[in-house]
C-alpha cells in the first residue's frame, strides 16, 4: 500500500511483563523493533495494510519475559506469530504465510517465471547473510561484493521495474532489505565499503524501497548502536 498511516508503537516488554492472554483470538506479531528477521514479517503486515488485524508484540530481547519461551515459542526466538490457535515462526515462512492466508495486495509475482526466480532469491538468502557476516572478519570487499554482485545481476534479470523480481514490490525485497539496510551502515562506517559503488541497480533499488511508508516505518535502526553492536558480535576475537 503506498500511502500508510504512521502507527503508534507500542513500548517493549519487558522480563516483568504480563503476558497477553494466548490463543483468544487476537492475531499478534511477536517482534523486537531492532531485528531484522522480525523485520520482514513487519514490512508484509505494513504493505498489506494489516495493522488493525496483527497486533504487534515487541520484546526486549535483552530482558526479555520467561513466559514468552514457556508459554508462547519454546524456540524463543522472534518474529513469532499468534494466529488461529497456533504459534508460527521462521521469517521467511512468515512472510509467505501472511501474504497467503490474509486481504491484501499479493506480495507473489503471478507470473510463473518470476515465482521462480522469487524462490531462488529466498534460497540464497541465508547465503548471502552468511558470506556477510563472515566478511566482517575477512575482506569485506571481495566477500561481501560477491553478494552484492548477487543482488545486481537478480536486478538486472528483469527490465520493466527496479525491483526483485522485475515490475512490483515483492516477498524478495522484503527478505533481503533489512539485511542490506544494516550491511550497508556496517560496511561503510567500519570497512569504507560503499555497497552501491558500480551496482547502480542496487542503488536504484534502495532508493526505491525507501520511497515505500511499509518499509520506512520499520527503520528504526540506530547506526551508532547497529556498529557497535555487530562489531561486539562479529568481529571480537
Amino acid at each position: 500500500m503506498a500511502n500508510v498511516t504512521l502507527e503508534s508503537l507500542p513500548p517493549p516488554l519487558e522480563a516483568n511483563a504480563d503476558q497477553p492472554p494466548l490463543f483468544d483470538g487476537t492475531t499478534r506479531l511477536y517482534t523486537s523493533y531492532a531485528c531484522p528477521f522480525a523485520q520482514r514479517v513487519w514490512i508484509t503486515r505494513n504493505y498489506m495494510g494489516l495493522q488493525d488485524e496483527i497486533k504487534l508484540v515487541p520484546l526486549n530481547l535483552q530482558n526479555r519475559p520467561a513466559w514468552y519461551k514457556e508459554k508462547v515459542y519454546p524456540v524463543n526466538k522472534v518474529p513469532s506469530l499468534e494466529h488461529n490457535g497456533k504459534i508460527t515462526g521462521e521469517s521467511l515462512d512468515l512472510i509467505k504465510y501472511v501474504d497467503s492466508n490474509f486481504e491484501g495486495p499479493s506480495l507473489v509475482p503471478n507470473d510463473p517465471d518470476k515465482k521462480r526466480t522469487l524462490e531462488e532469491l529466498f534460497s540464497y538468502a541465508d547465503k548471502f547473510m552468511g558470506m556477510l557476516y563472515a566478511s566482517f572478519k575477512g575482506d569485506p570487499e571481495k566477500e561481501a561484493g560477491a553478494a552484492f554482485n548477487y543482488l545486481e545481476d537478480a536486478l538486472k534479470k528483469y527490465d520493466d521495474g527496479p525491483f526483485l523480481p522485475g515490475r512490483d514490490f515483492s516477498l524478495a525485497d522484503i527478505a533481503y532489505i533489512p539485511f542490506v539496510e544494516r550491511f550497508q551502515i556496517f560496511l561503510s562506517e567500519v570497512f569504507k565499503y560503499d555497497i552501491i559503488a558500480g551496482r547502480p541497480k542496487l542503488a536504484a533499488w534502495i532508493e526505491e524501497l525507501n520511497k515505500i511508508d511499509a518499509y520506512k516505518q520499520t527503520k528504526t535502526v540506530d547506526p551508532k548502536q547497529l556498529v557497535e553492536y555487530y562489531k561486539e558480535c562479529f568481529m571480537a576475537q
